[in-house]
């Protein structure tokens, strides 16, 4: 059955639009997230388990090519000297060192690796996120805490697969790793870019950059 309301926009209008073996994927109808219940989310040991095995450095050159796919466009846009946050950094922040390495300042922030609430307390010039929203348990609450985050002007970098339709879903291999619970498409960042008062740019298949208008009147 769906669930009651959708995590990211709260509307009760969803629908059930792909099962496997495994898990129920519903869809909302305003927002067009798709989205795993949290009634089949893996424990945070569990899912910490799966992140555990991954193995991504700043010392792997095809890590860092992968990257670059965010960080290139948007280290074009940044003023010198920003101070950015790369939220769900994990135990490698590889990005972080992209952005220090062109003169910027970063924090970083992760619940399972990097857990500095402090660094929670503050505003950035930019904030990455790269394969995280995925990851989101409660998307309302995080995009609220990004923005929250963000400064007025403030860049938001973010890479994530996209939805593409119900008969790409079934196949798709992204849907298969269980700590994958959100999934976003084209239309759910256009909706994300009204409801936070944002421009957005897409930078190829999986990378998305918004920009918090300066007045967050002007839509």
């Amino acid at each position: 059955m769906p669930a009651p309301s959708c995590p990211l926009c709260n509307s009760p209008d969803t629908h059930l639009y792909h099962s496997d073996a495994k898990r129920d994927y519903t869809q909302c109808r305003q927002c067009l997230l798709v989205y795993v219940d949290c009634s089949q989310h893996l424990s945070p040991s569990q899912e910490k388990a799966i992140y555990d095995l991954h193995q991504n450095t700043i010392d792997d050159p095809g890590y860092i090519e992968f990257l670059s796919r965010l960080a290139k466009p948007l280290l074009r846009k940044l003023p010198n000297n920003s101070v950015g946050l790369d939220y769900g950094c994990g135990p490698g922040p590889a990005l972080a060192e992209l952005f220090k390495a062109r003169g910027h300042r970063v924090n970083v922030y992760d619940p399972f690796y990097a857990d500095f609430p402090e660094h929670l307390q503050r505003t950035y010039d930019f904030i990455v996120c790269t394969e995280v929203v995925e990851h989101f348990r409660a998307p309302k609450r995080e995009f609220d805490t990004l923005f929250k985050l963000l400064k007025p002007g403030g860049w938001l970098g973010i890479m994530t697969k996209l939805v593409i339709d119900a008969e790409a879903f079934a196949k798709w291999h992204y849907k298969n790793d269980q700590t994958h619970i959100a999934f976003f498409s084209r239309p759910t960042f256009h909706w994300l870019a009204a409801h936070y008062h944002c421009q957005i740019e897409f930078i190829g298949n999986d990378a998305i950059i918004l920009q918090r208008n300066p007045d967050p009147y002007n839509n």
